[in-house]
């Protein structure tokens, strides 16, 4: 067909889709009730979340990590312990907080797999230290796990303990070794009277109630008691709690927790810090008591020598006469023993050097090894590289807490104990050599001037060797005395590198959720977004055309008018309702028609005009009736053809006779 046929216009050609946002704003004005009702629903929810669940809260505590010198390190302190820089500790006590064995610690010290609950009008709330009673659990025994355990203070003597049982068997755990169990109970409720005070032994439950105040006791209002898992509790707090320094490179550090229950925050965090304190004295003194442990086998060994010589020369000044021996003799005998001292501290010497190198070849864990000057080794190799192999060798124990064991920093650690390991063994065998070479040196100027004691009586002489036995044990029982003393002071001395700037406090405040603002906010805005998204989805995936505007928008066919849904029961809505809305709309496509007849065809003669649709229903019939309706009515003569063959309807409108239809014409 050409364009001269179809009036000019080329309906093939459909122009680009656009996004209709007066639509989609339209749209949205017309479902403003969806908005109203989702932003309801919302506001109700954050009123439930507002008013229905517990407050939040969080505190915290400031704690510095300090590098003191014990008060009783001096220049003529021959023991000393090195523990370490500050930024290493640091780094420690960040990895220490996050570790289970720490959490179990203070979980186990303060009880805290254990709650006392109050039962409000909206939710469940943990009331610690505010419950009128205390229950002192017998921790070897079983005690009921995840199960609410009713107390009713029925006076200031006793109470009801009720609880109920829904199955056969309850599970209970002993909290001494961890380890859960299952009890057969009888299903229904367990309830009974008993004395405050009295021990409580029961297959689900052991220990005793106390009354926390006799003046407030609370008659006849239910507390609850609760265990729970202490793997789960500690797991829990282990999460929780936060540890981070102040600042860049700061030793100090600040630690916080939330929770519903003040208190229970305030003790958890002080609780935490005084077992860090501890573990890190205990840390601290752990060298001083490996070498104070050290220093006792070698005092027993020197007073059993001290007590023997003793004993062999009282022996023998009973069984033989005083001997008056001269000056010369006596300036020998003490030379020999001040030689025979010094070979006896390289001795010892040598076999702390022996006992340290099968140590390290034989052992794994090297956190136990005892000072070098502990048996006076003053040499600056081994003494710090026995101090580097220790804080390694605890610093790699601290690491298995939160490491796996496959994780390089192992590795990194291993091979910075091997390198000083080599060293060490090294500087071992140097040292071992010069003690040896001295040693045989004064052996031999002890052989001299023993040989120069030869020249006085046998008795004499065994006399001379029994009194420097004597004496040399003396001077080194006490030289070990004075050591162990020494080192026993600068570990009672030791205090904490932890040391608390600003310990945990309830004094108001604290509140971190819910936010009652930041909820309704949200409600408002999820409100709105989600009915918004979900008609934006539905507009988009929309395929319907809604309106002319769409018709224009998506193609080149031109709109000469609309007509709405007919809402008379006559479909001659020209006739019988003339001056209706349908009927101006179809004098308007009239008049749009006769303008496009007369501006695309200007030669004379009747029209054609066909009505059609892809499916049956959508207003062909009614559309032909009013059109030539409207036609006729402007004195046109019109010819109306209803070509329906299966479904026709124009008779009855017109009330005409329908026996013979066109098919009849078309056959002959």
């Amino acid at each position: 067909m050409s364009n001269d046929d179809n009036f000019g216009l080329d309906f093939s050609q459909i122009k680009g889709l656009t996004f209709d946002f007066k639509g989609l704003v339209f749209k949205i004005l017309s479902l403003w009730y969806v908005f109203a009702i989702c932003i309801a629903i919302g506001l109700y929810y954050s009123h439930y979340q507002n008013k229905f669940k517990q407050s939040i809260y969080q505190l915290e505590s400031l704690i510095t990590i300090e590098n003191e010198q014990n008060p009783f390190f001096t220049a003529n302190t021959s023991i000393s312990f090195n523990w370490g820089g500050v930024s290493g500790k640091v780094s420690k006590i960040l990895t220490e907080v996050k570790t289970r064995s720490h959490n179990e610690l203070v979980v186990d010290s303060l009880k805290f797999y254990m709650n006392y609950l109050d039962k409000g009008e909206y939710y469940t709330k943990d009331i610690y230290n505010k419950a009128p009673f205390i229950f002192q659990p017998d921790v070897s025994q079983p005690q009921l796990l995840n199960q609410l355990i009713g107390i009713t203070i029925l006076n200031t003597k006793q109470f009801e303990l009720e609880i109920s049982f829904t199955e056969k068997t309850a599970i209970t755990q002993n909290y001494s070794d961890i380890s859960t169990q299952d009890v057969e109970v009888n299903i229904g409720v367990f309830k009974k009277i008993y004395r405050f005070n009295e021990s409580i032994s029961l297959p689900f439950l052991n220990g005793t109630f106390r009354l926390r105040d006799p003046n407030d006791p609370q008659i006849n209002k239910t507390i609850f008691l609760k265990f729970s898992g202490f793997d789960g509790i500690v797991e829990d707090y282990k999460e929780n709690i936060k540890i981070e320094p102040l600042g860049k490179s700061s030793s100090v550090l600040k630690l916080s927790l939330s929770g519903t229950n003040k208190s229970k925050i305030v003790d958890y965090l002080n609780t935490t810090v005084a077992v860090l304190s501890r573990t890190e004295l205990e840390r601290k003194n752990l060298y001083a008591t490996k070498t104070i442990t050290f220093i006792d086998s070698s005092l027993q060994a020197v007073g059993a020598n001290l007590s023997k010589f003793t004993t062999d020369l009282n022996t023998f000044r009973q069984t033989n006469k005083v001997f008056d021996i001269d000056a010369e003799m006596l300036e020998i005998n003490e030379r020999i023993k001040t030689y025979e001292a010094t070979i006896e501290a390289d001795d010892l010497k040598l076999t702390y050097l022996n006992a340290l190198e099968r140590y390290l070849n034989n052992k794994t864990d090297y956190s136990e090894i005892a000072a070098p000057s502990s048996v006076g080794l003053e040499e600056g190799g081994i003494s710090s590289g026995v101090t580097s192999i220790t804080a390694l060798a605890i610093e790699r124990k601290n690491l298995e807490y939160t490491t796996q064991a496959s994780s390089p920093l192992f590795l990194d650690i291993d091979r910075k104990i091997e390198s000083e390991k080599k060293v060490l063994l090294e500087t071992l065998k140097t040292t071992r050599a010069l003690i040896q070479v001295n040693s045989n040196r004064i052996r031999k100027s002890i052989a001299v001037y023993e040989s120069k004691l030869g020249r006085l009586p046998q008795d004499q002489q065994e006399f001379l060797r029994l009194q420097r036995q004597m004496e040399l044990s003396q001077e080194a029982y006490n030289v070990y005395l004075a050591k162990r003393s020494e080192a026993a002071i600068v570990k009672a001395a030791n205090v904490s590198d932890i040391v608390v700037i600003d310990s945990a406090k309830d004094i108001g405040g604290g509140r971190i959720g819910p936010n009652m603002s930041l909820n309704y906010m949200a409600a408002i805005i999820g409100g709105g977004a989600l009915p918004m998204l979900i008609i934006v989805i539905l507009f988009l995936l929309d395929t319907h055309i809604r309106d002319a505007e769409q018709v224009e928008r998506l193609s080149k066919i031109p709109v000469l008018g609309v007509i709405g849904k007919n809402k008379y029961a006559s479909n001659l809505v020209l006739i019988d309702h003339k001056k209706s809305v349908i009927a101006e709309s179809f004098r308007a496509i009239r008049s749009s028609l006769q303008f496009i007849y007369k501006r695309k065809l200007q030669e004379a003669g009747g029209k054609t005009l066909m009505v059609t649709s892809s499916v049956s229903g959508e207003g062909k019939t009614f559309t032909a009736m009013n059109m030539a309706t409207a036609y006729a009515i402007s004195g046109k003569k019109t010819i109306l053809l209803g070509l329906d063959l299966r479904k026709p309807k124009i008779f009855e409108d017109f009330k005409l006779s329908n026996e013979k239809g066109v098919v009849n014409y078309l056959v002959g």
